[in-house]
Formats: structure tokens, sequence, C-alpha cells
């Protein structure tokens, strides 16, 4: 599965309203992307359609450039650990960091977001978690 960028503001705020998922470190919003993409964005039809997006938000109240810039590094590498089955295709993600993501270990961090992912995809596609059998 192709992973790419949110890059627009009108593309961030249209994801607000959807799933949200609360963890230490962030908080997760999702939500179904609509057929129609900006045209000047997409490079192909098909593969605009299939590709989960990321965007993160890490505001100045968290710290200086130094501290964002560790903080955003921190929540790809996260992302780039996840397993495609964990992302629902035509999916925006926002992730809106808090400060525990400067410090948190990056084993806990891809965990809490593994937990997040896992979570939002029961919410988005309900018949998949009622055909999962209970532990």
């Amino acid at each position: 599965m192709q992973l790419s960028s949110i890059k627009h503001r009108a593309d961030f705020l249209r994801v607000r309203g959807g799933v949200r998922v609360s963890k230490r470190a962030f908080v997760i919003e999702a939500k179904r992307r609509a057929q129609a993409l900006r045209p000047q964005a997409l490079q192909s039809a098909e593969s605009a359609a299939a590709a989960s997006r990321f965007g993160l938000t890490v505001t100045k109240k968290l710290g200086n450039a130094v501290v964002r810039n560790r903080i955003k590094r921190r929540l790809r590498e996260a992302i780039r650990d996840q397993s495609p089955r964990s992302l629902i295709e035509g999916v925006d993600y926002v992730i809106v960091a808090r400060r525990a993501a400067f410090d948190q270990p990056m084993a806990s961090l891809a965990a809490d977001l593994s937990a997040a992912l896992d979570e939002i995809a029961s919410r988005l596609r309900p018949d998949v978690a009622a055909k999962q059998p209970a532990d």
C-alpha cells in the first residue's frame, strides 16, 4: 500500500469530525476521503484513491523548532514501521502531537500508534471487527 502526505490546509480541516483516538503522545483523527480530490495533487486517479495519506500537526506550544522537528521525525518513523494491514485504503489520517511524543520510548510510541490504527480500523470497518473471533 502506498503512503503519501497531506499538505493542504483544506485536507487537514476535512479530516476534522471523523474518527478520533487519543493516546499519551498524540491524538489521531481519520476520515474516508471523498472520491473528488484536488486535480493538481493527483498523479493518477487509481493510485491516489488507494493511498492512505498522513498529516502531522505539531504546534509551537510544544517547544522550539528543534523539539518540533524531533517530534515529527519520531512520528514519521513510527508511521513507517506500521504494517499495511492496519491501514485502510482511501483514508486520511491526521496526527496531532503532544509533548510526550518527544521523550516517549520509540517502541512504546510505535505500539500506541499501532493500537490507535487498529481501533480506527475497527470503527471504520465495523463488519471486519464483528467477524474476528473473541479472545
